[in-house]
């Protein structure tokens, strides 16, 4: 199994940064492909980007240029650098992992980022 644990949210001003961070441990040589997701009060979960084993990226339309995956080496750790941040960016992001020939799936239990205006 793979266990996540995200850091790194806070609050900020609008027009910010932040940089998230999720660690993973268990059997990270089995990830394939890794995520962050955010849910805002009463909307629901949506995915935010993701990165694959080969560096492959995809990200929603509103993270596109203003935030960036990344990761370490060996799966240790995942990013997510939030630029130019909004109020509408408020919510708890989550990240996930799938592993095992993206059989099997496990989510961090999130991080709070608020954008005050």
């Amino acid at each position: 199994q793979v266990q996540l644990v995200e850091s790194g949210g806070g609050l900020v001003q609008v027009g910010g940064t932040l940089r998230l961070s999720c660690a993973a441990s268990g059997n990270i040589n089995s990830i394939n492909t890794m995520g962050w997701y955010r849910q805002a009060p009463e909307k629901q979960r949506e995915l935010v980007a993701t990165l694959t084993t080969d560096g492959s990226t995809n990200y929603a339309d509103f993270a596109r240029g203003r935030f960036t995956i990344s990761r370490d080496n060996s799966w240790n750790k995942v990013y997510l650098q939030m630029n130019r941040l909004k109020p509408e960016d408020t919510a708890v992001y989550s990240c996930r992992a799938w592993y095992a020939g993206n059989i099997l799936n496990s989510w961090g239990q999130g991080t709070q980022v608020t954008v005050s205006s």
